[in-house]
């Protein structure tokens, strides 16, 4: 099958299942069921590099580790979207989620698909775009805010990424991937390929979760539909690891600098990721939060693979095993997630406690997510993490003291997962509501069979793996490690051995310690849960937005000041101010225009209705006094439009403009990334 239409049938059924009405989500489903099939057919087909016809500086390319992953994502699409009827039975917009959920598919398989990292930058900045919509699907405010802060972070690090892939292309000529190492280690002027690799790492890592880019990750999850978290999640923060691994293993193959700094940054990533997620009293904040550390692990491979150089073997296998175990471990738990939601409506620890009791299925789901997460040994969970930690013991030995302090955080990180994992079981399925527990224990019905399917199918597969390791999980590897250019595996991986063993048990340990220790002692007050995280510790608050929206334009105005209009005289230079006024004031009406025709198309706003009763109170009395002194004056006026209605019409008008105008932000971002990939599809073809 050819790869292209494997990559735009998603996105054509998209625009079919927007316009089919009410039979939509069952198009939606069927696709997500076809694609998997389809998936299946390109895994099963001969290696290929096929040009995109009309625009050949798209590739897209098939090989072992693609493979992989583009069933992984098929898959994990299909399950959410069979989750998703009963999740969104009650909601609005659902037609709109289907529509962006299925061009997301296709742009997430161009990622992964792409043959040089200009295919990969297009598809991923079209992926940024329709996934925003998933953060805003409820349009809360909070929900705004988490969309805001999501698109803002895509649109910096994908900017950022474009000046690296620019200076790349400068410097080597191509981004095709198959090209980039050989071609860097001729390059003279290695400066500029680590400026460039420093960029596309913060466009890359932005997406991944990575720190200190990590900020839009444990806001957005908790906002969005459960079925779109576990593919934020399991899949998208992925295609942020693809890029990482596709420059770290072909531009700083064997870099030992590099993989210091990946390594770095992942450790921080990992124990920040488990700290944050053990202090989180919300079911999928915490989840999120779990996702950075794991995103955190992941990258602790991938630096491990520049430092252990041509020995990288075991690096790599664990890096890629753990992508994917990653991807299936939150597949299943924000899918537990989402049943706890859409039977409670609730996420907070303290409202679901004791829901899962007497519910088998769940429970089951539950464990085997949180067990797979936790390391256990005879799942899989336990094989990557086995593979990763056996890579930092060889390094150590190479290294000494510095990665020994590595294997202790990367245990003690194990630990912290098992911890707040064993929170979160024992919240849901061990402890009472002090209320509710007898009508929810006499809940049966809780979720319907093509939810149990979606749930069941993946939390079956994590023990297969992990009891099978031994052939499906290094099958796997053996498939997909070509893409990290990893070295050979001179000798067979005995997982149950003691000293692998021994490692696990050090984190299991160290987890039953933190829950009992830190949890149930400091963490809980009266047989409550508290949230004990200092609030002002948020880098979004506290460096992030007032870098953006107060200390950068001080700075750019003091300087403004300095060579200012004032300071220009003569002619020309006030030709020039007017003509670039002019322009500037055209290209701002432009994204008005464009954010106007969106608002009344895919962005419709649900009806409003003010309920704000001291508000129209305060509002009513003042348009009464108003026609109280226009009466006395011997102005009333006729036809029945008082003071009154025209008072409140006029607040409530304004009320509602300045929450327009607040909330275009989103919008203006959003189509500054359209024009990104407009701008570069256009280069594409001037240069084709």
């Amino acid at each position: 099958m050819n790869p292209w239409l494997f990559v735009f049938f998603p996105m054509v059924m998209a625009f079919a299942a927007y316009f089919a009405g009410k039979k939509g989500q069952r198009a939606a489903v069927a696709t997500g069921v076809v694609s998997l099939g389809f998936s299946l057919m390109v895994a099963l087909g001969p290696d290929c590099t096929v040009s995109l016809p009309l625009l050949t500086g798209l590739k897209l390319t098939v090989d072992g580790f693609r493979r992989v992953y583009i069933v992984i994502i098929c898959f994990m699409w299909a399950q959410t979207l069979l989750l998703s009827p009963e999740y969104f039975h009650h909601h609005h917009h659902v037609g709109r989620y289907y529509f962006f959920n299925l061009l997301t598919l296709g742009a997430t398989l161009g990622v992964f698909l792409a043959a040089d990292l200009y295919t990969a930058f297009v598809f991923f900045e079209i992926m940024s775009f329709t996934s925003f919509t998933w953060v805003i699907q409820e349009e809360t405010p909070g929900a705004i805010r988490a969309a805001n802060t999501y698109l803002a972070v895509a649109v910096i690090g994908g900017l950022v990424a474009l000046m690296g892939l620019f200076l790349l292309q400068h410097e080597l000529g191509t981004t095709e991937l198959t090209k980039l190492y050989d071609l860097s280690r001729a390059c003279p002027n290695k400066a500029a390929l680590y400026i460039a690799g420093g960029c596309i790492l913060f466009g890359f890592g932005a997406k991944a979760g990575m720190f200190p880019l990590h900020i839009w990750l444990p806001k957005a999850h908790p906002v969005a539909p459960a079925p779109a978290s576990a593919l934020l999640s399991g899949v998208l923060t992925k295609s942020g690891i693809w890029g990482i691994v596709a420059i770290s293993a072909n531009i700083f193959r064997h870099d030992p600098a590099w993989g210091t700094v990946i390594l770095t940054l992942g450790t921080i990533t990992m124990v920040l990721g488990a700290v944050l997620a053990l202090f989180s009293i919300d079911l999928k904040r915490t989840l999120a939060c779990s996702s950075m550390s794991q995103i955190g692990f992941i990258l602790v491979g991938v630096g491990m693979m520049g430092l252990l150089g041509e020995e990288n073997a075991l690096a790599a296998r664990g890096a890629l095993l753990h992508m994917v175990n990653h991807s299936l471990f939150k597949l299943v738990l924000f899918e537990c997630a989402g049943v706890v939601y859409f039977n409670l409506h609730q996420l907070d620890l303290n409202e679901i406690r004791g829901f899962g009791r007497k519910k088998p299925l769940l429970n089951l789901a539950f464990l085997l997510g949180a067990a797979g997460i936790g390391g256990i040994p005879l799942l899989n969970g336990y094989v990557s993490k086995t593979l990763l930690h056996e890579a930092i013991v060889e390094g150590a030995m190479e290294y000494g003291w510095a990665l020994k302090g590595v294997e202790w955080l990367f245990l003690i990180s194990g630990g912290m997962t098992l911890a707040y994992m064993t929170k979160l079981y024992v919240c849901l399925f061990v402890e009472k509501h002090p209320t509710r527990q007898a009508e929810w224990d006499a809940k049966k019905k809780y979720m319907s069979p093509l939810s149990a399917i979606a749930v069941m199918v993946p939390a079956l597969l994590l023990p297969i793996l992990g009891l099978t390791a031994g052939t499906t999980m290094d099958a796997i590897a053996d498939l997909g490690t070509d893409f990290f250019h990893s070295g050979v595996l001179h000798h067979a991986v005995h997982y149950l051995s003691l000293e692998n063993l021994k490692g696990a048990a050090i984190s299991v340990v160290i987890g039953l310690g933190l829950y009992f220790l830190l949890i149930r002692g400091f963490l809980m007050r009266d047989g409550r849960y508290v949230n004990r995280w200092p609030e002002k510790l948020d880098l979004e608050n506290l460096i992030y937005r007032p870098l953006l929206q107060k200390w950068l334009p001080g700075f750019f105005g003091w300087i403004s000041a300095l060579f200012g209009e004032n300071r220009l005289t003569g002619p020309a230079a006030k030709c020039t101010l007017r003509l670039s006024g002019i322009l500037g004031r055209l290209l701002c009406d432009l994204p008005d225009a464009l954010v106007l025709l969106m608002s009344k198309t895919l962005y419709r706003p649900t009806k409003e209705h003010s309920d704000d009763k001291v508000y129209a109170s305060l509002s009513y009395r003042l348009g009464k006094d108003i026609d109280m002194l226009a009466i006395h004056q011997g102005k009333e006026q006729q036809g029945g439009r008082h003071y009154a209605h025209l008072a409140y019409r006029s607040l409530e008008t304004l009320k509602k403009t300045t929450a327009r105008i607040t909330g275009n932000l989103s919008f203006a971002l959003l189509m500054l990334c359209a024009a990104i990939c407009v701008v570069f599809i256009y280069m594409i073809v001037l240069y084709n």
